[in-house]
């Protein structure tokens, strides 16, 4: 089954642009904002959603980074060569009092979302804390909804939704692939950083 292209290279960067800007309206003090990304293209989108924010408020809003890998419900369970790459986190200031809004690319269980929450009150106690997600596949597991989306994407549950990005691909699209479409493996998506996978 071939891949089905739904976010090409300048209908993604107009969807994080209006990401940023319902992140900005939201938040009108962006003194108490902060960003962090789910590794790794969550990493990646936060990066950019940082730039976007900055450029938007005028300010410069904190930007971190973190690892969820042995938050993960499903870790005691993956075989010796199933385990997770693991990547450093980076909070490099203070939570406390802060919205903190964590950035994954696509939505599906939810529960790499909260261990992302368990993993950042491990380093302090935000006042509130948001999820933007480039994309939201539907099939949720737990009670998680986004709060700013830049695709839904309707799928059955045995496709895949691939987010590819320049930074770590050399390209940048969101795609859907059959299960058995081996196109699936390139994004990712069995390891920690995506939350598309089974």
């Amino acid at each position: 089954m071939s891949e089905k292209i739904v976010l090409e290279h300048d209908e993604l960067r107009r969807t994080l642009v209006r990401i940023s800007h319902e992140i900005s309206e939201k938040n009108p003090g962006p003194e108490g904002l902060a960003l962090v990304g789910i590794h790794t293209r969550g990493a990646l989108l936060a990066q950019r959603l940082h730039t976007l924010v900055g450029e938007q408020t005028g300010s410069e809003v904190p930007l971190g980074d973190i690892d969820i890998s042995f938050y993960r419900d499903d870790v005691g369970d993956r075989g010796p060569d199933a385990q997770p790459q693991v990547h450093a986190s980076h909070l490099d200031f203070d939570l406390s009092g802060r919205t903190v809004v964590l950035v994954d690319d696509v939505l599906f269980t939810g529960r790499t979302v909260r261990a992302a929450i368990d993993a950042l009150f491990d380093y302090g106690r935000p006042a509130r804390v948001q999820l933007a997600v480039l994309c939201d596949r539907g099939h949720r597991e737990l009670p998680i909804r986004p709060d700013y989306v830049g695709k839904n994407l309707p799928t059955a549950h045995d496709e895949r939704v691939n987010v590819r990005l320049e930074e770590s691909d050399g390209v940048d699209e969101v795609t859907i692939a059959g299960n058995g479409d081996p196109a699936g493996a390139l994004a990712g998506e069995d390891d920690t950083e995506s939350e598309d996978r089974p």
